[in-house]
């Protein structure tokens, strides 16, 4: 028996009326979004609702969180600078987190939204989860990566994006 690499490639048709193949390419990104704003809404009430989080120190604090990660982060100055106000930084946190949250599950502003969870991730890996060992147990860094194709793509089904870009294109006609 013989076997080989499939050669074959699918690309939806431009009618977007091929199937259940085409309806899987179209959806395909609708789990992930679900997910991560999901994610980013829980992690933001979370911040928000957790009494020991948001103060300048003590067991579970915001500021003796960033001062045991500062010198084992990659950028210690944004650590520093988080430090300058701790509990601000963390409700800048929770409601950044909330806001892009909100925006990936409605499908509002997607592609901003899903930069602003790429940065909030980015700058978590680069501080909280730079000293996992290995590099993949941190998990921030797949937050990073998850957020990359809601970037490139945005949201162009069950969105209020794709009711407006709809409703501009009706306008336009």
């Amino acid at each position: 028996m013989t076997h080989g690499m499939r050669a074959d490639t699918y690309t939806p048709r431009p009618d977007g009326d091929g199937g259940p193949r085409d309806t899987a390419a179209r959806y395909a990104l609708l789990p992930l979004r679900v997910f991560l704003g999901v994610t980013f809404v829980y992690a933001g009430l979370d911040k928000l609702t957790d009494s020991a989080f948001l103060k300048d120190s003590g067991a579970g604090s915001i500021g003796d969180m960033m001062r045991a990660v500062r010198d084992s982060s990659a950028v210690p100055g944004l650590v520093d600078m988080a430090l300058e106000s701790p509990v601000g930084f963390g409700y800048a946190m929770a409601f950044g987190e909330l806001a892009v949250g909100i925006g990936a599950l409605l499908g509002l502003l997607t592609r901003i939204a899903a930069l602003g969870g790429a940065l909030i991730s980015l700058s978590l890996w680069l501080t909280v989860s730079w000293a996992a060992e290995p590099y993949y147990y941190g998990n921030d860094l797949p937050y990073l990566m998850a957020w990359i194709p809601l970037i490139l793509a945005g949201t162009p089904l069950l969105s209020v994006d794709a009711v407006l870009r709809a409703r501009r294109r009706r306008e336009t006609s």
